[in-house]
C-alpha cells in the first residue's frame, strides 16, 4: 500500500523550522506535483536543485513533515510545465502518483498535497471570516479574532469485502474515472460506529445483509483526506444483488479464480481482494 515505505522514516512531528537548500521542496500546480525523473524512478527535488530563476521562496515555505531526517516543505516556485529547465523535471498528476516509484516519493507527494489543500481551504476562519494563522505549537490553524482552532481534515470510511463461501462481492463505480473492480466502500456518518457503517453501506449499495464482521487493516488515503478501515464479513441471507444505480453500475459475485491480480496496486481494496484470491481469507 502507498504508506508501506520500507525502512524509510516518515516523521510527522510539527515544526516551525525554516527551509534550507538541502530540504525537500513540495511544489504543486494545477493538481500536479513537481518531481525529478531518472528513467522509471522519481525523486523529490531539494531547494538547492532549482535554477536561480525558479528558486522556491524559502520564507513562505511551510514545513509539513520529514522523510529520512530531511525536512519536507510545501513551497512556491515560478517553474511551470512550460518552462521546465530539462527533461529530468516533470509535473506529475495526483492520479499518476499511484504508479510512481519508489513508494516513499509517492507517499510524501500525496500527503503533502493533502496538507496543502487543507491549509488553502482554512486560510480564513469559518466562524468569523478573519484570516487564520498557523499554530505555534501544533499542526492546526488558529483564528486570532475569535480563537477558533481547526485541525487537518481526516474522514473515516470503510472498505468492505463481502464473502459468500468461495465467492467475493465486487462492484464497479458509476460515473467515475476508475472503472475497475472495487469493494463496497463509504464514509462514516455522524453518530455512527464503523460496524454500523459497514451494515448500512452494504445494504444501501447492493441490498444485502452481512454478519461476522472482522477488522483487517486501515490505510491513510490522502487523495481524498480519508482514513480507510478494511473489514471482511460474510453474507447473511440471500445473495441477490439490488444495485444503487447512483453509486454503482455493476455488482457481481466472483470466484477466487475469476479475480484478476492487481500487481503493484497501492490501495487497501486491492490488497484485500488479492488476499481473498490467494485463499488467505
Amino acid at each position: 500500500m502507498i504508506q508501506d515505505i520500507g525502512n524509510h522514516q516518515f516523521n510527522r512531528d510539527y515544526s516551525l523550522q525554516k527551509a534550507t537548500a538541502q530540504d525537500i521542496a513540495l511544489c504543486y500546480c494545477a493538481g500536479k506535483v513537481l518531481l525529478r525523473r531518472n528513467n522509471d524512478s522519481y525523486a523529490l527535488p531539494r531547494f538547492g536543485d532549482f535554477p536561480a530563476a525558479c528558486q522556491p521562496d524559502y520564507e513562505s515555505a511551510c514545513h509539513v513533515f520529514a522523510l529520512d531526517g530531511v525536512g519536507c516543505f510545501i513551497a512556491q516556485t515560478e517553474m511551470t510545465e512550460e518552462n521546465l529547465p530539462d527533461t529530468s523535471w516533470e509535473y506529475v498528476s495526483m492520479r499518476s502518483l499511484r504508479a510512481v516509484r519508489p513508494m516513499e516519493v509517492a507517499f510524501a507527494a500525496v500527503t503533502g498535497e493533502q496538507l496543502r489543500r487543507w491549509y488553502e481551504c482554512r486560510s480564513y476562519c469559518g466562524r468569523c471570516g478573519a484570516k487564520t494563522e498557523h499554530s505555534q505549537t501544533e499542526r492546526a490553524v488558529v483564528c486570532p479574532e475569535c480563537g477558533l482552532t481547526e485541525y487537518p481534515k481526516i474522514c473515516p470510511a470503510v472498505i468492505v469485502a463481502v464473502k459468500d463461501g468461495d465467492k467475493l462481492l465486487v462492484t464497479r463505480y458509476a460515473n467515475r474515472p476508475y472503472n475497475g473492480w472495487a469493494l463496497i466502500a463509504g464514509f462514516t456518518e455522524i453518530g455512527e460506529t464503523l460496524e454500523d457503517t459497514v451494515h448500512r453501506e452494504v445494504m444501501e449499495e447492493v441490498g444485502l445483509r452481512v454478519k461476522n464482521l472482522r477488522y483487517y487493516k486501515n490505510q491513510p488515503w490522502a487523495f481524498t483526506d480519508t482514513l480507510l478501515v478494511g473489514f471482511y464479513c460474510e453474507l447473511d441471507g440471500e445473495a441477490g444483488i439490488t444495485l444503487d444505480r447512483n453509486e454503482l453500475c455493476e455488482g457481481v459475485w466472483l470466484s477466487r479464480d475469476e479475480i484478476v491480480p492487481r500487481e503493484n496496486d497501492i490501495s487497501l481494496t486491492a490488497e484485500m481482494m488479492e488476499r481473498f484470491r490467494l485463499g488467505l481469507e
